[in-house]
């Protein structure tokens, strides 16, 4: 069996294993070390043995073994015997529904309360996604050392909360099922625009994102948000093909040669939303993935209908504001009405987006378009040095230098 096949059956069977332990032992740290022990043993011996007839199977043995051993050896001196006799069998394989329902708790789990956003990242990303500590130290641009310790305490954490392995009920039910939908955002997020480094994009990231979204989305069917947030990365997801040219560097959406974005992300972002809005209580996910499918559905960026997006942005801004929905918003206002009219709106949004690389280079971008080319030239300037990537940071300095060979005749006002 090739390693690239091991790796992503691994990665896929992960979850589960680490949800049938903590079910039986009810120790999430001690039972993401077996389950990483057990995913070695099988990265060894699998290529060299051939596959299990029961892969999951083979994996929840050799974990509970595992587990057991170290409840064995603490027995000797704490009395913990009474663990394993009482402990339930484990389920082998549960089947496709048990094994979304089973991945979404685990997910609740690492989206503890008393963890913050970035921990809970991490650890998503390692008990979920099955990704390793390197591999997520180098989505996030820090030290291994210091992710491990990142994921350690946030284990330590889960485990001192003594939560139990199942669904929350309830209010805390919906206050913890917002925390998984934003962390899966966040991942995908970074995934698409790298927020660091020199890549544009982190496909991988992207990609297990949207993995996590499909398995709440089977696990949650009929909660509209989790569909929403499906369907807007699909949708956002859709354009990644025509995000870069040749060389990688940056295309923006204005300039994308739409028939290379993914037609069938496309077609599934667009019917997951309807699925969605159907079911009424529009938040914040689904008012994105309809802003995505506006964009989808102009065949050009000329034909975009910017009047329905500065709508929808408006009423984002009613469902759940920020600075950088009022910033998005200000943009979609200059494109139906002129950059005045955006720009106008950006003014109010100095204090809290202060020196944030994309207010300027949404400033440079309007007053460019209001022909106020030396005022965009400095705002270009400004935020090429205060972004991290590399690749945005090379496209404002391309755009900063084809503004300083434009010819001056009048002054600015």
């Amino acid at each position: 069996m090739r390693a690239a096949a091991t790796e992503d059956l691994l990665r896929e069977a992960a979850p589960r294993v680490l949800a049938a332990l903590v079910r039986r032992f009810g120790d999430f740290a001690d039972a993401e070390d077996a389950v990483q022990e057990a995913m070695i043993d099988a990265a060894r011996q699998w290529p060299r043995q051939g596959l299990p007839e029961n892969p999951t199977g083979w994996l929840v043995h050799v974990a509970s073994r595992r587990m057991t051993d170290r409840i064995r050896s603490e027995a000797a001196r704490r009395g913990r015997e009474d663990t394993v006799a009482a402990a339930e069998p484990v389920a082998a394989a549960p089947g496709e529904g048990a094994a979304a329902d089973d991945t979404l708790t685990l997910m609740f789990m690492c989206c503890h309360p008393a963890l913050t956003p970035a921990s809970a990242i991490a650890l998503t990303l390692r008990a979920v996604a099955g990704l390793s500590t390197a591999e997520i130290a180098a989505a996030f641009l820090v030290p291994e050392t210091t992710m491990a310790q990142r994921i350690s305490r946030a284990k330590q954490t889960v485990k001192a909360s003594a939560e139990p392995f199942r669904m929350p009920d309830g209010e805390e039910r919906e206050v913890r099922l917002r925390a998984v939908l934003r962390v899966v955002y966040l991942i995908f997020n970074e995934g698409y625009v790298s927020s660091d480094g020199s890549e544009l994009a982190r496909a991988d990231l992207a990609e297990e994102a949207i993995r996590l979204g499909r398995i709440a989305h089977l696990a949650a069917p009929r909660q509209p948000e989790v569909t929403g947030l499906l369907a807007l990365m699909l949708l956002t997801d859709a354009r990644r093909p025509a995000r870069a040219d040749e060389a990688g560097e940056l295309v923006p959406l204005a300039e994308q040669d739409r028939s290379r974005w993914d037609a069938a992300k496309t077609a599934e972002g667009r019917a997951l939303l309807a699925e969605a809005v159907a079911r009424g209580a529009v938040g914040e996910y689904q008012l994105q993935a309809a802003i995505a499918a506006e964009h989808a559905r102009a065949a050009s960026a000329a034909a975009t209908d910017w009047r329905e997006i500065a709508a929808l942005y408006a009423l984002l801004e009613r469902v759940a504001g920020g600075p950088m929905v009022a910033l998005n918003r200000a943009i979609a206002v200059a494109m139906a009405e002129g950059p005045e009219a955006g720009l106008a709106l950006l003014d109010g949004l100095d204090e809290q987006l202060d020196g944030h690389h994309r207010l300027h280079a949404a400033r440079a971008h309007l007053f460019e378009e209001a022909g106020r080319v030396d005022t965009a030239l400095a705002e270009y300037d400004r935020a090429a040095v205060r972004t991290n990537s590399l690749p945005e940071q090379r496209y404002l300095t391309k755009r900063a230098a084809r503004l300083r060979d434009v010819p001056r005749s009048t002054p600015e006002p």
